[in-house]
């Protein structure tokens, strides 16, 4: 050991001279803590397992991509149609869903684990598994920007890892949306169904009170004896039956009126005299027999090609050493001063 200098045991002021002169002297002790653990640094950095992470950017769909969605959907129409934002938020809140998180912990990541790694907590398992995933928004100057990061000491998993979970919500905000749509329609078409119901069912009661009134008219025109229908001012038996209401039916001849009263007997559908009756029916089957291909459809829009990672991002090898040196020569000189004041606190002790 060096015969370090000390000053004046009176002298509570420390002469920087001295002190630069007592770390001189030590140099290579501070330069060998130094290297030490610039060495140590170094195998940290050259050892340590690589992290890896795949990240993709997610921009809203286009109107194109959520044409099939309003597929009958107009704004005239008792079914309005979805807008982008109207789907893009679908999507959005199953990305950020926790349930989306669970199913993937449960499914994708806890499979992967070695046995051993499957005997510890399942809390803390999900723990270090939230730390791997990282899902954000773009920020002010772009809020409709989304991206999913995921971060694997294996590169090719950590790409497949991100992609499987976009595509997660991606089929997740699809099943919710079609289910919703399919649904409204549904509803609509039972309601639908309820209006042709009720319209034939007027229908068969007109029927059957035009059928009382006039049979009523053919006794009338029995009892007078009247045939064929009066001829009134020189118009035509057509134009006469055009012209008679309920009290004067039995003027259009008991032979007219037999015959009505057999047509309507004989009826098998008054669908044909309903009117509006075939857009209703054209109407309810379409909505009855809606689907939707979740493959003709889309909920957001990749930005960028998502390509497996090929450099890690951590550890920074070139960082770890010069913060190692750094903290090396620190320690290389809080050890040189150490060994410059611990004689003077004996010796004052």
């Amino acid at each position: 050991m060096p015969n370090l200098p000390l000053a004046p045991a009176s002298n509570d002021e420390i002469d920087l001279f001295v002190l630069v002169r007592a770390l001189w002297l030590q140099k290579w002790m501070v330069v060998g803590v130094a290297i030490f653990v610039t060495l140590a640094a170094a195998v940290y950095a050259f050892t340590a397992k690589p992290l890896y992470e795949a990240k993709i950017y997610m921009l809203p769909p286009t109107q194109n991509d959520i044409a099939d969605f309003n597929y009958g959907r107009t704004l005239n129409s008792d079914l309005p149609p979805f807008s982008v934002k109207d789907i893009y938020d679908v999507f959005a809140r199953n990305l950020f869903s926790e349930s989306l998180r669970q199913s993937f912990f449960d499914k994708v990541y806890l499979p992967s684990l070695p046995d051993q790694g499957l005997k510890g907590s399942r809390d803390r398992m999900y723990q270090s598994f939230s730390k791997r995933l990282f899902i954000s928004a773009g920020g002010k100057d772009n809020p409709d920007r989304y991206y999913v990061a995921v971060q694997s000491s294996d590169p090719a998993e950590a790409g497949e890892w991100v992609r499987t979970y976009v595509r997660n919500a991606s089929d997740a905000a699809k099943k919710e949306t079609i289910k919703n749509v399919v649904r409204e329609a549904q509803v609509r078409a039972r309601n639908l169904d309820q209006q042709v119901i009720g319209m034939r069912e007027s229908a068969r009661r007109e029927r059957e009170d035009k059928i009382k009134v006039l049979g009523e008219a053919l006794e009338v025109a029995k009892a007078i004896g009247l045939g064929k229908p009066i001829i009134i001012s020189g118009k035509t038996p057509a134009e006469l039956s055009l012209g008679v209401d309920g009290q004067t039916l039995y003027m259009r001849g008991s032979d007219a009126l037999q015959a009505e009263i057999l047509g309507l007997q004989e009826r098998q559908s008054d669908d044909p005299f309903i009117p509006s009756l075939r857009v209703l029916q054209v109407k309810y089957s379409f909505l009855k027999n809606l689907s939707i291909d979740s493959s003709s459809v889309a909920v957001y829009r990749q930005d960028g090609v998502v390509d497996d990672p090929d450099s890690p991002i951590k550890p920074d090898k070139l960082m770890i050493l010069i913060k190692g040196a750094f903290f090396g020569v620190l320690l290389g000189l809080a050890v040189a001063l150490a060994r410059y004041f611990w004689p003077l606190f004996r010796a004052r002790v």
